[in-house]
This record gives structure tokens, sequence and C-alpha cells, in this order.
């Protein structure tokens, strides 16, 4: 088999697998909160790392509780709901000097996005599928190189997806529904549903 052919197979199974993934909604909704650059770098970053312990695991990877990780991914995200929800807004006369404020830093935003999107692909579809397709194809390189853009191309979309939708909506209205689609993917996790 062909290198571009392993390369185009695992950016098509990886990129297909990540589009409807928690992580990439986790990445749509930091990006109505935040700056694109850093919730981009941050998630990036994230599953960059995340890439590289699937392909060192290879097949290993999949012998890890599955259901612990997600339990810990969901009470990340329920947790995080309940402080955006919280979180309060300023007197709309201060909203200049409140956004000054408020606006989470450059490191900030990003670290924020890593954690979140770090802890949430621990066991995740794509993870386990990366190292399987690094066991099966024995390439390891070229999968992390294949599955890593494609991770990056979902990140992509997700965040300017996010972002415009950011722009369009009210700050509470957004904070509100980010709030709701975090606590809903933590429930889902501890569940067992994702």
């Amino acid at each position: 088999m062909s290198a571009l052919h392993i390369f185009l197979s695992v950016f098509g199974v990886i990129f297909v697998a990540e589009l409807p993934d928690k992580t990439a909604l986790a990445a749509l909704v930091l990006a109505t909160r935040h700056k694109p650059l850093p919730v981009f770098l941050g998630t990036a970053l994230a599953l960059t790392v995340q890439s590289i312990v699937a392909v060192l695991a290879g097949g290993l990877l999949s012998l890890l509780p599955a259901r612990p990780v997600h339990i810990g991914a969901g009470l990340l995200f329920v947790v995080s709901a309940v402080f955006m929800w919280r979180r309060k807004e300023e007197a709309p006369d201060d909203a200049h000097a409140t956004k000054l404020a408020a606006a989470p830093t450059f490191g900030r935003a990003l670290g924020t996005t890593f954690g979140v999107v770090f802890i949430a692909e621990w066991g995740d579809l794509t993870q386990l599928g990366t190292a399987a397709l690094a066991a099966r194809y024995h390439e390891p390189l070229l999968v992390f190189g294949a599955a890593t853009l494609a991770l990056w191309s979902v990140a992509g979309l997700a965040v300017f997806v996010g972002n415009r939708a950011g722009k369009f909506l009210d700050a509470s209205l957004t904070k509100r529904v980010a709030s709701a689609v975090f606590a809903v993917l933590g429930a889902a996790l501890l569940v067992g549903i994702v």
C-alpha cells in the first residue's frame, strides 16, 4: 500500500469521525466565548499531544478503561457548565470596561481550551482509531501526520463556525447556550452515551 493511500485513508477516517465529536463541539463552543486563535491553538496542541499518545501506544491504548476516562471528562464538562452559567455579567453602562476586564488573556484562553480538549479526547473514538491505524499500518509518522492534520482541519472548522456564531449572538445568550451544551455533553459522558 502506498504512503499516499495510507495518508488519505487515515485522514478520511479521522476527519469523518471527528466531525460530530465532543471535542469539535467543545472547540466550537469555546470559540463563541474567546478569540479564535488561542482556541484553535489550544485545541490543535491538545489534539497533537493526544495523537502522539495514540500513535505511541498503538493498539495498547484501547486496553485503558474507557469508563473512568469518560466519567472524568463528563465531570469536567458539568463543572465548566456550572461556572459558565453562574458567571455574572456586568451592567450595560460598563460594557466597555467590563469587556476589557473580563476578556481572558491569550494564555488563559489557550490553557482553558487545551485542558478541556485534552481531557475530553482521552479514550475518544478518534484517539482509539488513530492507535488502531498506527498498529495496522506500522507507519507511525505517516499515521500521526494524517490523523493530526484531520483533527486540525475539524478544529479549524469548529473554531471558524463558533467564532462567527459568537459575533451574531448576544453574549448572555451565548453564555447560556454554551453552558447548556457543556452540561449535556457532561451528562452524556457520565451516563455513557458518548
